[in-house]
């Protein structure tokens, strides 16, 4: 298994935990919630029966005097409606700051918007119970006090906070340990780069000095040689860019990639075919260098999934409507599973038992950091093949001049 699938199983893992722990804590808090709802009703049934019993036993002017002994104690706001529910008579626990107490004499303060609400959320919330007070029947309706409400929502937001905590320190965490990751790669990149200056140096002196005393200039071979002594000229100028702001240039992009392809399908295997198709016109602004490194781990990743004989496409696609390049890397192979398709550009996943895992990560990373593209598995189907898709901006197209021309 590579880091990157252990990586992710402990992700799930922590994720199933945080989600155990969220789902106990809502259902412990939901069963004390249910717990005081039925104590609520309790009291509300008993508050009920009080208010029968006192208006057979006081008279009219102690009602209210009788009915604040009864229920001193609770919290429960209640309203009296008559029989139909839609008059209301009476009401007990509401807002103080909206309304005063209401009665046949005096309405001052009465709002009937208001009251309409609250008996609205009443009647959702809860059934209401028949009541015979001095010889009238009427309904009384009650809805849960402003603790239960409270407790009833108090789990959400408390996960609520606690995932917004947790996000914000993985963000941080997770922003820092890259920060560190990327000091890491650059002063090891740069570091590289110090290292391969003096044996290329001296293979460069080395060439010259074969060239002289064997009389070799025109040697297929030594300019071979030239040539990879050139590229690793260029393996290090990258090198020594990771960390530096590149400086984008204006080329054409079939002449970029056909010089690249010309190098490397002299170093791969004869029963790879090379095609490249599309807008031979098209620029974009690139830094050379790094682009070549884009389209060598491509065309490395395609060489290597096709098995014995296939071929490796490069098309090149000008989209105007949105000023964008697309430039599409299509091969013969293996393919790619769709589960897989944002996990091969992660640091450490690969399918060769060789392979660092680095080399699409790096590509994402100059593509999108570097040259502020897109790339993406476009297709792929098993058996079949695979195609990347680069997204570059496209800058403005004219002819070539005569120093851009195929080397």
């Amino acid at each position: 298994m590579n880091p990157y699938e252990k990586k992710r199983r402990w992700k799930l893992f922590l994720l199933a935990f945080a989600a155990v722990i969220g789902a106990a804590s809502v259902f412990y808090s939901d069963f004390f919630v249910k717990k005081m709802e039925r104590e609520e009703r309790i009291q509300f049934e008993l508050w009920v029966k009080g208010t029968e019993k006192s208006s057979q036993i006081f008279e009219d002017a102690l009602y209210a005097e009788v009915l604040n002994m009864i229920t001193s104690s609770s919290t429960v706001p209640v309203i009296l409606t008559d029989t139909t529910g839609t008059k209301i008579e009476t009401y007990l626990r509401l807002d103080s700051t909206k309304t005063n107490y209401v009665d046949a004499t005096s309405k001052a303060n009465y709002d009937p918007g208001y009251f309409q609400r609250e008996l609205s959320r009443m009647k959702k919330q809860h059934a209401p119970l028949p009541i015979n007070y001095m010889g009238r029947k009427m309904l009384v309706y009650y809805k849960d006090s402003f603790i239960l409400t409270q407790l009833r929502y108090f789990p959400y937001i408390q996960l609520g906070v606690i995932a917004l905590f947790l996000l914000t320190a993985y963000v941080a965490f997770s922003s820092a340990r890259k920060a560190e990751q990327d000091q890491v790669w650059v002063g090891m990149a740069k570091e590289t780069a110090h290292q391969l200056g003096t044996p290329i140096s001296s293979l460069m002196a080395w060439v010259e000095l074969i060239k002289s005393r064997f009389d070799a200039e025109d040697d297929p071979l030594i300019a071979e040689m030239e040539n990879d002594i050139k590229r690793l000229e260029v393996i290090t100028d990258r090198f020594s860019k990771i960390g530096s702001k590149p400086i984008l240039e204006d080329h054409v992009v079939f002449v970029v990639i056909h010089n690249f392809v010309d190098y490397f399908k002299l170093r791969t295997s004869d029963k790879i075919i090379f095609n490249i198709t599309g807008d031979e016109q098209v620029r974009a602004m690139l830094n050379v260098p790094l682009f070549d490194w884009v389209i060598e781990n491509l065309l490395k990743n395609a060489a290597n999934a096709i098995a014995n004989e296939g071929s490796i496409t490069v098309n090149i696609i000008e989209n105007l409507a949105k000023e964008e390049v697309f430039i599409d890397v299509t091969d013969t192979g293996k393919g790619i599973p769709r589960s897989k398709f944002d996990a091969v550009f992660q640091p450490g996943f690969t399918t060769r038992k060789r392979g660092w895992g680095l080399g699409l990560s790096l590509t994402r990373r100059i593509v999108e950091n570097y040259h502020s593209g897109q790339i993406f598995v476009k297709d792929s189907e098993l058996g079949k093949g695979t195609t990347f898709r680069i997204i570059l901006k496209s800058s403005i197209t004219y002819e070539p001049t005569t120093t851009e021309r195929l080397s």
